[in-house]
């Protein structure tokens, strides 16, 4: 494909990815039937990530505090990146890496469930955050780059997209972001 284009090899990357990550479909399935057990027992879920991870962390938090298709109850989920005034403050008087674990402390309870999202899984305010989620008595999960990787191998579970891009790595984080929510909404009885 090297006369390929750029678009097309950009798609070719993300065909690949998919067809590759096809073995996650049971692990997003098992965390959405979690998911909305937690949520409907009132639970929350604390998501976080950097950058284009963190959009999606912040997609992940605004289909369930929203809608994903069809209306239903609002659900309790947290984005700890969107908090301006907190995550500014925490990284000045604490530093990066308490940016997260922080707010984690603050918000997290036993039986919620936290999802960090890091490209590279080596994102050192995510693996703090999951930590401190577990420490917590919080369900860990991470949506990451290839494995091996620090915080795919500290989580409960883990969805590693075997892609070599970040952005075909991040566009598979948000295909299984709504996945994810189209399970928790079935889990739910929403019709989809």
């Amino acid at each position: 494909m090297t006369n390929a284009s750029p678009v097309d090899r950009h798609w070719s990357a993300l065909t690949t990815a998919l067809d590759q990550s096809r073995f996650a479909a049971p692990t997003v399935s098992r965390w959405g039937h979690q998911l909305a057990e937690v949520l409907r027992h009132g639970g929350r879920l604390l998501a976080c990530g950097n950058g284009g991870s963190a959009a999606e962390a912040q997609h992940l938090t605004g289909e369930l505090v929203g809608k994903f298709v069809h209306d239903r109850m609002p659900l309790a989920a947290i984005a700890l990146h969107a908090d301006t005034s907190a995550t500014t403050a925490i990284c000045n008087d604490y530093g990066e890496h308490e940016v997260f674990a922080r707010q984690v402390r603050a918000h997290g309870r036993q039986g919620d469930v936290f999802v960090g999202l890091s490209t590279s899984g080596r994102s050192g305010n995510i693996i703090a955050a999951a930590k401190t989620a577990s420490g917590c008595g919080m369900t860990t999960w991470a949506l990451t780059g290839k494995a091996p990787n620090p915080l795919a191998s500290l989580s409960d579970d883990a969805v590693a997209v075997p892609a070599d891009h970040v952005a075909t790595v991040q566009e598979m984080h948000l295909a299984i972001v709504h996945a994810l929510c189209a399970v928790v909404d079935e889990a739910l009885g929403v019709s989809t």
